[in-house]
């Protein structure tokens, strides 16, 4: 079994913390939001917004999700005889059953506006393992942001996706896994129309990213 693990925002396979604010200074999730059950419940909900299924081999499911003393963990766990998944008219088949949650709010870079996506994550880079922290397009796609996956390569990913061949895309070393690690991803009206995306880690600036007509676009976290 393959652990994800978060102190005070989310991820999808990582043990982390997240807080998001707005840069008006108005916390949206809060750092208390894995105190307890409850406070988990006021910010997120369990699985993807549209349900169990996405597009890889892991149909998302609540009882690989625990909140406790302050961290999410989410897990995976091999399954068999599961019902095939459909993307794109395409049929996938079922290896894993994962946890996986999402912020009850919606994010809307406006004009002048733009938000701050901070937590601490310990996430496995184990092959055959995909944990993520993102921002997708509530209402078609894109836009979306990975502002932190790990695709069991030893690296990890900062991405920026304009079309699905328009992608703008940073992988670096992901050190001591076993350890939580700081993600930060700072979002910002660029020009009235495009997103500017400054990512951190542990700190320290990676890479700046652009999207593009992302501004005014509601996104899922």
């Amino acid at each position: 079994m393959h652990s994800l693990m978060l102190s005070s925002l989310i991820l999808g396979a990582a043990s982390a913390v997240l807080v998001a604010q707005e840069t008006a200074n108005r916390t949206v999730i809060p750092k208390t939001c894995f105190d307890s059950v409850a406070d988990f419940e006021n910010s997120f909900g369990y699985l993807y917004p549209w349900g169990s299924d996405h597009n890889g081999a892991a149909r998302m499911d609540k009882d690989h999700i625990k909140v406790s003393g302050g961290v999410l963990s989410l897990t995976a766990s091999p399954v068999t005889g599961q019902k095939p998944a459909s993307s794109s008219g395409k049929s996938i088949h079922i290896h894993y059953l994962s946890g996986t949650v999402y912020a009850k709010a919606h994010f809307n870079v406006s004009r002048t506006g733009g938000y701050d996506f901070m937590g601490d994550f310990r996430a496995t880079t184990t092959r055959g393992t995909w944990p993520a922290f993102w921002l997708t397009a509530v209402r078609g796609w894109p836009p979306e942001i990975d502002m932190a996956e790990w695709k069991g390569s030893g690296d990890i990913s900062f991405n920026t996706f304009n079309t699905s061949s328009e992608v703008a895309a940073k992988n670096v070393n992901y050190p001591k896994p076993e350890n939580f690690h700081s993600i930060k991803a700072e979002l910002r009206d660029l020009n009235g129309k495009d997103v500017q995306v400054k990512f951190y880690l542990d700190g320290e600036l990676v890479t700046t990213q652009v999207g593009k007509d992302f501004v005014g676009v509601p996104m899922y976290l």
